[in-house]
């Protein structure tokens, strides 16, 4: 006895084994199938014995193998036998009932035609009564078989892993298929305890068996805790941003992982598995609703223009440079001094779709903006009509211990920009400004803001000079998200300077399209300041971010202000104000005018300092030209003792 059950255990041992990963052949499926048929015959046949009493053996093996060939032909045409038994649906089921329904048919016209023309006698042809139990039952073998499988699958083999509970977030078409792929997911055994939606005409429904409750009803302490809840998946792919945020935060707070399903878009051969559920990021809850902008206006700005984007292989620059494309400008001339990223840049946009399609206005030139004399050639050989100027030095850091590269790059190869702009008759000069450029605490922030009052001091006939001032924007290039990933990559700590500190966020995307609008609509000397939305906390942006990864003991460690850096940045001095504009996120600034004669005279003495590379004689002149420039954590704040 104990050998027998030994015996047992160890064959169900290897056909869990072989099954967990590999699923039966196609031909152990259509064997499965003929027995099914072969026992659906049998059991019609027991029925007709009891009228018959007695069994007509040759009659018996015909009829047996014209049900059996005919099945076969059907299953092979139909294809019931290369289904996966493990993950059958409800298509697998209309095979099922497709292939017996046409065998059936052509039994029952095969005995019409016989009735009239006598193919074969009576006796070697089945009766009416007996080819509709026969595929009746089979219907219903078949189907019972895969269902049977299945849960022998789900019950003994794929739940030998752990259960993940989740909840889906949204009842609809995108909610059924998220279930349907996660319950069928082979490498996890995820287990759905709950849908939420808050249409009314859906509360109390059900759903795959699942109940449909309110939002309130399942995100809350008691519900999450009773249920082992781990992970909130949001099943509406087209949800509003806002309340995709709202959902988002009340899920962390309570402990869960939140994942979403993709705009089908995005899904691998229009169909959708387990694997491509997203993460969702932090940028996801920083996101903003989509710009509409009055294209007409860009189109009438660029188009079958000769646009120069300078920076252009930066994180903004490049951005100008992919949006600008879709405009049709004569020609784009890209510059930029960074060989690499330039190189990368170019790659993206010849062998991108839909950039490639512009590749012929494509122009990539490698210069820096502080040397004159090649930034020259440049305008001589391509005579640029608009220009957007995003190359800039921008880390605070780095600029406070180099002020001399600082105004080198940021004021003095700007102004090499502006001056050759009016020189060589260009419509329009465009800058991208910061907000530390408001009431600068550092010498980044100082030599933006010089470099705005030159351009505003700029008056010419031929070229119209704008300037767009904004925050931080997300992925930039040293922008404290990705350092944030690259200290959770390496196990924490996430590193934070006060743990006050704020700032300003909009994506590059965003950023860009306000450039584009804001250039398009600007006049001579105008400052746009861009709506920024709400400022962020940057501790809590951390926290946020460890919430996300589903990390556990990652520590936030804050390491105090770095030279230059403020608690929270200004999009306007104190004495500006703005007024509004057609576009509701982007507002004119009203600023101090300076007479172009005394820009050009601190300009010429500042520029007679630069061979000296005294920093704090460098940082005083700063200073005189931008009184608000008030340095903070930094060895300049000694200038500004003494000159109170």
């Amino acid at each position: 006895m104990d050998k027998t059950r030994n015996r047992i255990k160890l064959i169900i041992i290897n056909f869990i084994r072989r099954y967990r990963r590999n699923p039966a052949s196609r031909w152990t499926i259509l064997i499965i199938d003929l027995f099914t048929l072969v026992v659906a015959f049998a059991i019609t046949d027991l029925f007709r014995l009891r009228t018959a009493g007695y069994i007509d053996w040759p009659s018996l093996i015909v009829k047996m193998c014209a049900f059996g060939v005919l099945a076969v032909v059907f299953y092979l045409l139909i294809g019931t036998h290369r289904s996966l038994i493990r993950h059958s649906g409800m298509f697998d089921i209309y095979k099922v009932v497709i292939s017996n329904l046409a065998a059936t048919g052509v039994l029952i016209a095969f005995n019409l035609i016989n009735n009239n023309i006598s193919i074969v006698t009576n006796r070697f042809t089945p009766a009416y009564s007996e080819i509709l139990m026969t595929f009746a039952m089979q219907i219903v073998f078949m189907i019972s078989t895969r269902l049977i499988l299945q849960n022998i699958y789900n019950d003994y083999i794929r739940r030998q892993r752990p259960t993940v509970n989740i909840a889906i977030y949204g009842a609809g078409s995108a909610g059924t298929i998220a279930y349907n792929a996660l319950t069928q997911d082979p490498n996890h055994n995820y287990r759905i305890v709950a849908y939420i939606d808050d249409a009314r005409q859906k509360k109390d429904a059900a759903l795959n068996g699942v109940h449909i409750m309110q939002r309130g009803n399942v995100l809350n302490p008691d519900f999450i805790k009773k249920n082992n809840v781990s992970i909130l998946l949001i099943a509406i792919p087209s949800i509003p941003i806002s309340y995709k945020q709202e959902i988002t935060n009340q899920a962390l707070d309570l402990g869960l992982q939140v994942k979403s399903v993709p705009h089908i878009s995005k899904w691998i051969n229009d169909s959708f598995t387990a694997n491509q559920i997203q993460d969702i990021k932090i940028e996801d809850l920083l996101e903003r609703e989509s710009i509409k902008l009055d294209n007409v206006n860009i189109v009438r700005q660029v188009y079958d223009k000769v646009v120069m984007v300078t920076g252009a292989a930066g994180s903004i620059g490049s951005e100008i440079c992919r949006q600008l494309t879709q405009y049709h400008p004569a020609k784009i001339i890209m510059v930029d001094q960074a060989e690499s990223p330039m190189y990368d840049l170019q790659f993206e946009l010849r062998n991108t779709e839909p950039y490639n399609k512009a590749v012929d206005s494509m122009v990539f030139v490698i210069a820096n903006i502080k040397d004159k004399a090649r930034m020259e050639q440049v305008f001589k050989t391509h005579k640029p009509q608009i220009i957007y100027h995003a190359a800039a030095y921008k880390h605070v850091p780095f600029m406070e211990e180099n002020p001399y590269e600082a105004l080198l790059v940021n004021v003095f190869g700007t102004k090499n920009i502006a001056d050759l702009a009016m020189q060589y008759n260009a419509e329009k000069f465009v800058m991208i400004s910061t907000d530390k450029a408001v009431n600068p605490t550092n010498v980044m922030g100082a030599t933006k803001r010089m470099a705005e009052i030159y351009i505003q001091s700029r008056s010419s006939n031929s070229t119209h000079f704008v300037t767009t001032r904004f925050g931080n924007v997300l992925g930039s290039n040293g922008s404290v998200i990705p350092l944030f990933k690259k200290q959770l990559a390496a196990g924490g700590p996430l590193t934070v300077t006060h743990r006050d500190i704020v700032r300003y966020f909009m994506t590059i995307p965003e950023a860009c399209n306000l450039v584009l609008e804001a250039g398009a609509m600007g006049g001579g000397g105008d400052i746009f300041v861009f709506d920024m939305g709400a400022p962020v906390k940057i501790y809590d942006l951390a926290s946020k971010m460890i919430q996300l990864s589903g990390l556990k003991n990652i520590q936030i460690k804050e390491i105090g202000l770095r030279p230059g850096e403020k608690l929270y940045e200004e999009l306007l001095a104190t004495k500006e104000n703005t007024l509004p504009t057609y576009h509701p996120k982007i507002l004119r600034a009203q600023v101090r005018r300076y007479a172009s004669t005394d820009i050009d005279n601190l300009y010429e003495q500042l520029h007679q300092l630069m061979p000296t590379f005294d920093e704090m004689k460098l940082v005083a002149k700063m200073k005189e030209i931008v009184p608000e420039f008030i340095s903070q954590n930094s060895i300049f704040a000694q200038l500004d003792k003494a000159g109170k």
